[in-house]
């Protein structure tokens, strides 16, 4: 990768050593411009007019989408956040009284608040397998809960603490033997690392613009695989979802747009698929190893340093790298690294359950390094974070 390429499309990262790609990231110019640009195309013609000039990039967004997750164009739906992504379909998976619902440890605090709503609603059971020594989920633990009342197993790719990966084909090829549905929270890994909905065989997958990906906040995107969706139900549909044919008939979309709504920021909508390009330009095998790259430098940095502690899980950790300094509450540690010019942000450990319970953290400092961050910048923050524990 062209280091210096990246670094000059995006110029706050001569000024900051930007550590936060986990939470949002900075996007990098083309993002920028594709989101400003239309805004002032707004100003001067109306929304309607302006969405109408765009139509044909706002098309091929979907094969942008597509072609950098490995799915087809018809199986792509855009949504305001992974968050909304994710609630969309969970929403859409029929779930009766006595049905099962299988999550890890490492679920994502927003997701197991629904889940757990939905189960007071339904009648459902969620049930939490067990991590293994390494953190991530236990296939032996997996396989013996699966039957045939299992109808949804949700999955973290890889949590908002400590950056362990999780083994989604495996879980994938456990949870199809009783036909149960896989739903995937990629947002800490798609535009980090290549994400393959294909390869993976996942049924459904959320993802965030905001992070990795470097878009727009107030993006994201959702994948429902073509043959699933007729065992999905739709809840809220609006007229872009659904035709109405005859005072009492409409029909229903039969691609994942059905999940999509009329009304959306164009603007954000062209800046994420600007960052899809971009990524898919870059290439996402280059983006993982410069991610790998800087993340192994400092946890390497930080490992040596008095009175650091390290709390990453896996045995191939990711670009999230967390960490404690020893009298100094996480807040504090970050404050103090911001005065310094050195952006990351802390994580709470009820952020998911494997953190909160079984191992019981403190609150959390988390620095993740994407690509256009250089090995000095890396090497710099390390050296403040070692200022701060003399």
């Amino acid at each position: 990768m062209e280091l210096h390429r990246v670094r000059v499309d995006t110029p706050a990262c001569e000024e900051l050593v930007f550590l936060d790609s986990a939470g949002s990231s900075l996007p990098p110019a083309v993002v920028l411009d594709a989101v400003t640009g239309h805004l002032r195309r707004e100003a001067e013609v109306g929304g309607y007019r302006a969405a109408a000039e765009r139509i044909d990039d706002l098309e091929r967004g979907y094969h942008s989408a597509a072609r950098l997750l490995g799915c087809r164009p018809t199986e792509v739906a855009f949504a305001g956040s992974a968050a909304q992504a994710w609630l969309t379909a969970l929403d859409a998976v029929p779930l009766a009284p006595g049905d099962r619902v299988l999550i890890s440890e490492a679920e994502y605090g927003t997701n197991a608040v629904e889940l757990l709503r939905r189960r007071d609603e339904t009648g459902i059971s969620v049930e939490t397998v067990p991590p293994g020594e390494d953190g991530r989920l236990d296939l032996a633990a997996l396989r013996r809960m699966l039957d045939e009342r299992v109808r949804l197993v949700s999955l973290v790719h890889m949590p908002t603490n400590g950056g362990l990966v999780n083994p989604v084909r495996e879980v994938v090829l456990a949870a199809h033997q009783v036909d149960a549905l896989v739903l995937l929270d990629a947002c800490q890994t798609v535009g980090q690392r290549p994400v393959d909905v294909d390869a993976l065989g996942v049924d459904l997958l959320s993802a965030t613009g905001r992070k990795w990906l470097r878009g727009p906040r107030g993006t994201g995107l959702l994948v429902v695989r073509e043959e699933v969706l007729p065992r999905l139900r739709p809840r809220l549909v609006d007229h872009t979802a659904a035709e109405w044919t005859a005072p009492g008939r409409y029909r229903m979309r039969t691609d994942a747009r059905v999940f999509e709504r009329f009304e959306h920021a164009v603007a954000g909508r062209l800046g994420l698929i600007a960052a899809l390009d971009y990524a898919w330009d870059l290439g996402m095998e280059a983006v993982a190893s410069e991610v790998a790259d800087r993340a192994a430098r400092l946890r390497a940095g930080l490992s040596t340093l008095p009175g650091v502690r390290l709390w990453d899980l896996g045995p191939e950790p990711g670009g999230i790298v967390t960490f404690t300094v020893e009298g100094r509450p996480a807040d504090q540690v970050r404050d103090a690294l911001w005065d310094r010019g050195v952006v990351v942000t802390t994580s709470q450990p009820n952020s998911t359950l494997l953190d909160a319970t079984r191992r019981a953290l403190p609150d959390l400092v988390r620095a993740s390094a994407h690509y256009f961050v250089s090995p000095e910048q890396v090497d710099t923050a390390v050296a403040e974070v070692a200022e701060l524990t003399r």
